[in-house]
């Protein structure tokens, strides 16, 4: 292409981008921010000694003329670098520690919260779980929003026996129940050694629910007969530890009744309700009764039985057992006490038992002493079913 004098050059844009990508070495690009670094917070603007150090070597380079022309630029970046070099490494160095009052969890956020209260009610033996409301949950749905739900269980123990839950509000990220969950049968021991686990999750019609968030409470943060509210960011699914000893897994609750009467000559045992029961039956229920029986058993006949209670896993009976014996051998016997679950056609499931006696521990122990003192006095305990009873057949 012929140039005229005095035009000036045109470079297509065709040109220019073959200029750009023609091959040799690659000198990397700085960027304006380089020579300007962002100073962190509290710290003042001044120029490190380097600068002027830079900037009389500078004045003497370029009083001197150097035989190697492109060598003027590229020392002018070197004293760029120099200058600045030390200040820009503090401040990338401030730059990745996170502030700490100023910092917000994306997984604790995005997931939600929960406003919930507790109640630990010491005389009845009763935790009051009251789920008030929920703000912006995690959507779960294809229409963005989600049909929230919460789950309560109580660990260690068979989520079975122990499981609570809310009612389902439809497509909403900001539910609000307002709906009081009650666990019965709640000891001292359970508030030491038991973990409160809230979930919150997405009901689905056609497919799995799904697990949105959780958090946990430990009982022993609970005063007695004191409502404590909480406020808590939701977390994702936590492990559960479980036990290899399968003896001791918890299938329900039970109160029982115990006094001595002098004037009969007898003990009289009060089976009282269950509550919270493990699930043996299809439809998500059992057919609960409980045998008792005072061991050792000679002669066989101290077997007692209550009537069934259909489709139920929070049982009332109200039945008393007499057994006949002196005040004097009640140091050498233990009641044996077994719940089932009943079933026509087949043999009776085996769902918890319990034993009272000499050779107990923890509160079963401390009910049995407690009724051997107390003669004439109806003690009332609730004891935890486990799914192993030593001293006693599971077949009915």
């Amino acid at each position: 292409m012929t140039q005229r004098k005095g035009e000036k050059t045109t470079i297509s844009i065709q040109e220019h981008m073959a200029i750009d990508v023609c091959p040799g070495p690659i000198q990397p690009i700085k960027q304006i921010s380089d020579y300007f670094p962002r100073y962190p917070r509290g710290l003042p603007p001044t120029a490190p000694p380097a600068l002027s150090r830079a900037g009389s070597l500078r004045g003497t380079t370029t009083s001197q003329k150097s035989e190697d022309p492109a060598a003027e630029p590229k020392r002018d970046e070197d004293d760029l670098d120099q200058a600045f070099g030390a200040t820009a490494f503090v401040a990338n160095k401030k730059e990745e520690e996170p502030d700490v009052e100023g910092y917000d969890s994306d997984d604790s956020t995005t997931l939600g919260t929960l406003d919930f209260s507790l109640l630990y009610d010491q005389e009845n033996n009763a935790l009051h779980c009251t789920i008030n409301k929920a703000k912006g949950l995690k959507p779960m749905d294809h229409n963005g929003l989600s049909d929230p739900y919460v789950k309560l269980h109580l660990l260690p123990g068979a989520s079975k026996a122990n499981k609570l839950r809310t009612k389902t509000l439809r497509n909403t990220l900001n539910p609000v129940w307002s709906e009081t969950l009650t666990y019965y049968g709640i000891t001292d021991e359970d508030m030491v050694r038991k973990t409160l686990r809230i979930s919150v999750c997405d009901e689905d019609k056609f497919r799995h629910n799904e697990f949105i968030g959780e958090t946990r409470i430990p009982l022993k943060k609970l005063k007695p007969n004191q409502t404590k509210n909480f406020s808590n960011c939701l977390e994702k699914q936590l492990p559960i530890d479980k036990t290899d000893d399968k003896s001791l897994e918890e299938r329900g609750r039970i109160m029982i009744s115990l006094k001595y009467s002098s004037q009969k000559c007898g003990l009289v045992v009060g089976i009282i309700r269950c509550a919270h029961l493990a699930a043996m039956d299809a439809n998500g229920f059992s057919d609960p009764y409980v045998k008792t029986y005072l061991k050792p058993d000679e002669n066989k006949k101290s077997k007692h039985k209550t009537a069934v209670k259909k489709k139920t896993l929070n049982p009332e009976f109200n039945e008393e057992f007499f057994y006949e014996i002196k005040y004097a051998d009640l140091s050498k016997k233990t009641l044996e006490v077994t719940v089932w679950d009943y079933d026509i056609g087949k043999s009776n499931d085996f769902i918890g038992g319990v034993s009272l006696g000499i050779n107990a521990n923890g509160e079963r122990l401390k009910h049995w002493f407690d009724c051997l003192k107390n003669k004439d006095k109806k003690i009332e305990r609730w004891h935890t079913l486990t799914n192993e009873l030593p001293g006693s057949g599971y077949n009915d």
